[in-house]
């Protein structure tokens, strides 16, 4: 308990030092930049469910289509981390490489439901999202969304009462990324070389009509 402790207190600690410096230069231009889809994480650090329910807190302030507001999301901590885990799949451009690595994996999942289908609930789905990773990056942490999964495993595991749309693996990540710029005739697969993941990136101007 004492360790824990210790622990929380480091953390509240260096999250002031990283709140001072952030009323000072964060913008969403910076947190977008680090949102990148990691998928190696640091298993040292556990996601604690205050974190995750945040996250969610972020997820509510979003816009809703129509103000329907019929996403739910279910809270996945380390404990229950082994219902999720062996049925998502991560890194489908680079099956050879086996996402996760070993001693990688995320330890923490919010799995995002939906009490309805239709076009606009998949428009409330990707707000939620990415909304939920944008609040992640400000308090320290990286995710990444799976679309991947088994669904009907994920269900019964979790006894969710409705059907799972979206798993975002959450936690500290162990990886480096970097954005490469491109132009509209080069690939846009993300690849990796030696330890660095690279995510290719379209010019602004390419993505401007006329």
């Amino acid at each position: 308990m004492a360790d824990n402790y210790l622990g929380r207190k480091m953390e509240e600690y260096e999250a002031q030092k990283c709140a001072s410096v952030r009323t000072r230069k964060v913008s969403l231009m910076s947190l977008l930049a680090k949102n990148r889809s990691t998928r190696g994480f640091d298993t040292s650090f556990k996601v604690r469910k205050d974190q995750l329910v945040s996250l969610v807190e972020a997820a509510r302030l979003a816009p809703s289509a129509r103000n329907q507001q019929v996403l739910r999301f279910r809270l996945v901590t380390a404990e229950e981390a082994h219902l999720v885990l062996p049925h998502i799949r991560l890194g489908a451009a680079l099956p050879e490489i086996h996402l996760p690595l070993p001693n990688t994996e995320p330890n923490a999942f919010i799995v995002i439901c939906a009490m309805k289908e239709g076009r606009y609930v998949d428009m409330d789905l990707g707000i939620a999202a990415q909304t939920m990773l944008l609040r992640a990056v400000e308090m320290g942490l990286n995710g990444v969304c799976i679309a991947a999964f088994d669904h009907e495993i994920i269900s019964a595991n979790l006894k969710l009462p409705y059907p799972p749309q979206l798993i975002l693996a959450i936690g500290r990540s162990a990886e480096h990324v970097e954005v490469v710029d491109i132009t509209e005739s080069e690939d846009t697969t993300y690849y990796r070389k030696g330890a660095i993941h690279f995510v290719p990136k379209l010019r602004t101007e390419d993505l401007i009509i006329g």
